[in-house]
């Protein structure tokens, strides 16, 4: 598939899509607290995607049965929400997306409940930072691996790893567009970015180990060797100057 140029108008559209898709980001954020289960935090999300006029992208994506996705301490994505009860001590990743007008956004945070560990808060700063350092080369006339090759050298100088089996992407009609955009590599490979492309930057990190293994369900993954995982994401909007934050960026 061709990585697809967005128009102005069609920014337009993402912009909409991604303002909804950071609010849900936002509700989440805010309803994670000790005795809440994920199918509480997975309804209020949808309540709040089509209060605004939205549908959430991935509601039945694939077959998968949550609105959104809500993973907790080892699991990296895809946790399915239901009737799992949150603990004070876990951390909590949501990855949501808003669909509306043809277009959809997608974010991602890793948020504690209550008092966690050192260790976790530490996990969810570089994760989210990691994002930060990737951007800087979310530039025109810069390649898509330099974002993923700042990402991995700044997660593993802190000690931690950066998951390889899934990777960022393409944003915009479709939730997964070309081009694929990993968090690890070497610098000076793949698509040249260009202005009016839209990305979803996401790096997934783990505690311990990069290996992954997929639960029963054949959806949630789960670090290989139990470590805490963390997960952050915005959609990103390439110009020809500064990348643009379509989504918004949350502090922790």
């Amino acid at each position: 598939m061709p990585i697809i140029i967005k128009s102005a108008k069609d920014i337009e559209f993402m912009r909409k899509a991604c303002l909804i898709t950071a609010g849900a980001r936002t509700i989440a954020r805010e309803g994670i607290a000790a005795g809440v289960t994920t199918h509480e935090l997975d309804r209020e999300i949808r309540k709040y995607i089509v209060k605004n006029g939205a549908y959430p992208t991935f509601y039945k994506y694939a077959g998968f049965p949550g609105n959104a996705c809500i993973s907790i301490n080892d699991e990296v994505i895809h946790g399915i929400p239901g009737p799992r009860v949150i603990r004070d001590g876990d951390i909590v990743s949501v990855d949501v997306g808003a669909r509306i007008n043809g277009f959809t956004g997608d974010c991602a945070g890793t948020y504690p409940c209550g008092e966690v560990t050192p260790e976790a808060k530490d996990l969810i700063a570089v994760t989210r930072q990691s994002f930060f350092e990737g951007i800087k080369f979310a530039r025109a006339g810069y390649r898509v691996s330099d974002i993923g090759h700042a990402i991995q050298q700044y997660v593993e100088s802190h000690g931690y790893s950066v998951v390889r089996s899934y990777v960022g992407h393409g944003v915009g009609a479709e939730l997964h567009e070309d081009p694929e955009v990993p968090n690890y590599g070497e610098p000076g490979h793949g698509p040249r970015l260009t202005k009016g492309m839209t990305l979803a930057i996401e790096p997934m990190v783990n505690a311990g180990a990069y290996d992954i293994r997929v639960l029963d369900n054949d959806w949630t993954v789960v670090t290989a060797d139990g470590s805490l995982s963390a997960h952050y994401e915005n959609t990103v909007l390439i110009t020809d100057g500064e990348p643009e934050i379509l989504t918004t960026a949350e502090d922790i």
